[in-house]
């Protein structure tokens, strides 16, 4: 309640002509979304200041405003208020959640009318692929129709000196398994197009591709000790210290992906009969694993320090306003900055290390292939030979002698 924050002053704020109606309950969203005390009174600070400039840009009520207005009020307010124009974000962010104004970020990229919408849909329904895998191909779609706006080009005049130049745009800022991947995505989307005379045919054809070699790089493994290492390195006194070293600890224990991770939720716990159920990214495919001792004791430690307030389920949320969930990315930013404050030498920039890691280390216990594909989620047996590649102890005991050179005079 607003009153509680200004137990005088309150009026002063129900008052505003534009945000007035709307700052009680601005106030019970950011302590709902985790604000702290000083974070919301130096929010609802700002509200009058803002009333006063988005009147000033002729909107007299709540329901006119959308996302144009709001970014052209935060720059503004940049000049004076650099610290504390973020909040106008802040509001926008409580405004669609309570459905006061549309989504003006996602409602373009959402239209079902749009050509990378109307991709996406054909990805999802008739190519059946996952959600990621969609996310993926319509980005390259977009940057494709975005390098095709700016030069002016409609797509029935594409030409593949206009593949050839987005291509050498996009080399510029991929690597070479990445730009890989997303020349894979633009072949998809010209076959899309030729197949309703949107596009010239036959320009899925005319683009190459970076060479990439089978096998030619070693997975990123992590010597095991340096894995235990990092892991007593986590500072388990703060919570936000135990939830990430739950997370690390989920990792290195099952050699879960950061998408699943994130995922789990208090019902994929099974407490009394020790089980962890996890539902596979990749696969699709539901997944059981015997809960140890250690995983145990520290999701228990997390869970209680940092419960999960409702209606929210997931068993890993943000630890910074605003509360919510927990994207992959936050994994890889949390691993990067337990590497940096443990000064250990690590060149690896995400926790997928941690999961090659615990693949060798099964190896190396002598587990077989089928099992350790098994738990990684792996479709083929191929997927999971990769990693034999990593023994190199046991591939020096099968390794042939080097035959010697012949000089010639061994036949005289």
């Amino acid at each position: 309640m607003l009153r509680s924050v200004f137990p005088r002053a309150h009026q002063k704020y129900f008052s505003l002509p534009l945000l007035g109606p709307i700052a009680d309950g601005f106030d019970d969203w950011l302590a709902a979304s985790g604000f702290t005390l000083g974070s919301r009174t130096l929010a609802i600070h700002l509200l009058p200041i803002a009333d006063k400039q988005l009147r000033r840009r002729g909107v007299d009520e709540v329901a006119k405003l959308n996302h144009a207005v709001l970014d052209d009020c935060c720059k503004a307010l940049k000049k004076r208020y650099p610290c504390r124009a973020g909040t106008i974000h802040t509001l926008e962010r409580y405004l669609v959640a309570n459905g006061l104004i549309m989504d003006g970020r996602q409602s373009a990229a959402t239209q079902p009318s749009s050509l990378s919408g109307d991709y996406a849909g054909h990805l999802r329904e008739v190519r059946g692929f996952a959600t990621s895998t969609v996310s993926s191909h319509r980005r390259t779609a977009q940057c494709f129709l975005q390098h095709l706006a700016t030069a002016g080009t409609a797509l029935r005049r594409i030409r593949p000196c206009h593949v050839e130049s987005y291509v050498a745009q996009a080399g510029k800022r991929l690597s070479r398994a990445s730009l890989q991947h997303d020349i894979a995505a633009l072949r998809g989307f010209l076959r899309f197009l030729a197949t309703d005379g949107r596009a010239p045919t036959g320009l899925d054809r005319q683009i190459d591709t970076p060479r990439l070699y089978r096998l030619e790089r070693l997975p990123r493994a992590l010597p095991w000790e340096t894995v235990r290492t990092l892991l007593q390195s986590v500072d388990k006194a703060s919570p936000m210290g135990l939830r990430d070293y739950a997370m690390f600890l989920l990792i290195a224990t099952y050699g879960l992906r950061a998408s699943e991770v994130v995922a789990i939720t208090l019902d994929d716990i099974h407490w009394r009969q020790g089980i962890l159920r996890i539902h596979q990214r990749k696969t699709s495919s539901p997944l059981e694993l015997p809960l140890t001792n250690e995983v145990l004791s520290a999701l228990v430690k997390h869970l209680k320090r940092t419960p999960p307030p409702a209606p929210y389920r997931r068993v890993f949320l943000r630890m910074r306003a605003p509360m919510g969930v927990l994207k992959p990315t936050a994994v890889t930013e949390a691993f990067q900055a337990l590497v940096r404050k443990s000064g250990l030498s690590i060149s690896y920039q995400g926790p997928h290390c941690m999961r090659h890691a615990y693949a060798l280390r099964l190896l190396k216990n002598g587990t077989p292939l089928k099992t350790i594909g098994d738990i990684l989620g792996h479709r083929t047996a191929e997927a999971t030979c990769m990693y034999l590649r990593l023994a190199t102890g046991d591939l020096r005991e099968v390794a042939l002698a080097v035959p010697g050179v012949r000089t010639g005079k061994e036949g005289r």
